[in-house]
């Protein structure tokens, strides 16, 4: 990443501003659609920078992932906050903001599963197997809050609500109602969960 003369090194905007280049191409194009030399190139640093920050492209792949996964389970929580006390209004409420983001330009599923799904062996897998964790963990907590008798399998069949809507919107959505679709669900299950 060119310097200009007279500025000093920042090591750690360096590595974020690497991570942010690479997460956009590397959910374009997926962890074997750009090699490193172009990967280099495109987000502007020598492999020896690249190295020097992430030791290698599987350590790139995996901080992409884990920074990605720290973000979208902080926003859908802060979703799901936001939406109030009431566990049925803030699942609802997560299910709109999937629905927001489905109809983005640019949507091709989420990065983590796809990059699981591409290559499923560490670091993909691993991350992909933490961050549904964490998506069941927010899910199984509404489902607590909701009074269901088993909020863990509540939450586990919630979470493949989830996961499947966004499955579909990417691949089979022509009407664009994946995620209303599974907020119907989600909340006929949690209706009938109570307890």
């Amino acid at each position: 990443m060119p310097v200009p003369k007279g500025s000093s090194l920042d090591p750690e905007r360096t590595r974020a501003t690497l991570l942010a280049s690479a997460t956009g191409i590397l959910y374009e194009r997926g962890l074997d659609g750009v090699g490193v030399s172009e990967l280099c190139r495109a987000v502007g640093a020598s492999k020896e920078t690249l190295y020097r920050h992430f030791g290698s492209k599987d350590g790139l792949v995996q901080a992409v992932l884990e920074e990605r996964s720290d973000r979208v389970v902080r926003w859908l929580t802060d979703v799901a906050e936001a939406a109030g006390p009431d566990p049925r209004t803030q699942l609802a409420a997560v299910f709109d903001e999937l629905s927001d983001w489905y109809r983005q330009p640019g949507f091709r599923g989420c990065a983590i599963v796809n990059a699981a799904t591409q290559r499923h062996v560490p670091p993909a897998r691993t991350v992909a197997d933490r961050h549904l964790g964490r998506y069941r963990q927010l899910l199984t907590d509404i489902a607590q809050r909701s009074g269901a008798r088993d909020p863990n399998r509540l939450g586990r069949q919630l979470l493949i609500l989830l996961e499947g809507a966004t499955v579909v919107a990417d691949h089979h959505d022509p009407d664009g109602s994946a995620a209303q679709d599974a907020k119907q669900a989600a909340l006929a299950l949690v209706s009938a969960a109570g307890a």
